[in-house]
């Protein structure tokens, strides 16, 4: 049994001595080989530049194009990602200041819903329960909130609401809310 354990061992140490001396092999190739991606003009300016001693005068003829380093451009994660054209991110310029109207334009509203409703998805006293299940209506794509209630002589509530709705939409979100396996049920606004 222990002639066994050592033959394992000994493959092990073997494949990692192969593994690094390939893996050495490799990084050496790539560090020696001539790529296509560098400058070479860059690199023989460099050199000239270099090879000069420091009594040399000064030259004022200009330098090829190519010598001439480019500034290289420093992306920001925050903002890369708020300026983003398409209307994705937060935008960081300002909004122009709006034209003043010369009439003013009356807009119809339509009238408020009589009765709205909130679909309460459960309700806890642990706050972490009331988080988890915030998270699971998240997961299924309904926004959800989180309130707390004092009832006396039952201390503190964190009850799970979404709304709110119309009676009609109340009924849709509780029977999506029930497919996904969350039995809720609607209450009205006050």
């Amino acid at each position: 049994m222990s002639g066994d354990k050592g033959k394992v061992v000994a493959g092990v140490f073997i494949g990692m001595v192969l593994g690094i001396t390939a893996a050495g092999g490799v990084a050496w190739y790539v560090l020696n080989k001539k790529s296509s991606f560098t400058n070479k003009e860059q690199a023989k300016v460099a050199a000239q530049v270099a090879a000069l001693p420091a009594s040399a005068p000064a030259v004022t003829a200009p330098l090829p194009a190519s010598a001439v380093a480019e500034p290289k451009i420093q992306y920001e994660f925050y903002r890369e990602l708020t300026d983003k054209s398409d209307g994705a991110g937060r935008r960081t310029t300002q909004k122009p200041a709006p034209k003043p109207r010369e009439k003013p334009q009356v807009v119809a509203t339509a009238p408020a819903p009589k009765d709205l409703y909130f679909v309460q998805a459960g309700s806890f006293q642990n706050v972490g329960d009331a988080e988890k299940l915030k998270a699971k209506l998240a997961f299924s794509g309904f926004e959800a909130n989180i309130q707390e209630a004092a009832i006396p002589d039952k201390g503190v509530w964190h009850r799970v609401r979404l709304g709110p709705f119309s009676d009609g939409e109340a009924a849709k979100t509780i029977s999506a809310l029930k497919q996904n396996g969350i039995i809720a049920t609607h209450l009205r606004a006050q």
